[in-house]
């Protein structure tokens, strides 16, 4: 059974960092491209950071940029997101995703539709 875990969502004040998970089980990890979207209230899902270290790639959306970091443990099956100097605007429901790292090395895609599976999502709370 293919399995995408998102944990280490939680409760944090404007300028702290969390620390995601997303353990991935049941599937080849090296073929595939891992992603990290969010879901705020009354939002449209988007992409936040996305990586496939087979064809050394990753993707951050602007929003991002600077404050966050994707990472891939290949031998735990285990990509993190290192969020840091957390934004009230970054408060949403994460998730993760995978999509063949050939599909995503030819569409360059970060758009949920063009991912194939997800996980559960992680709540992620930023007050200010």
């Amino acid at each position: 059974e293919v399995q995408l875990q998102a944990s280490g969502g939680g409760l944090v004040q404007a300028g702290g960092s969390l620390r995601l998970s997303c353990a991935a089980s049941g599937f080849t990890f090296d073929d595939y491209a891992i992603g990290w979207f969010r879901q705020a209230p009354g939002k449209e899902r988007e992409g936040v950071s996305c990586i496939s270290r087979s064809i050394r790639r990753t993707y951050y959306a602007d929003s991002v940029k600077g404050r966050f970091t994707i990472s891939s443990d290949n031998a735990k099956n285990t990509v993190y997101l290192q969020m840091n100097n957390l934004k009230p605007e970054d408060t949403a429901l994460y998730y993760c995703a995978r999509v063949s790292k050939m599909s995503w090395y030819y569409s360059d895609s970060h758009r949920p539709g063009e991912w194939d599976y997800w996980g559960q999502g992680t709540l992620v709370t930023v007050s200010s």
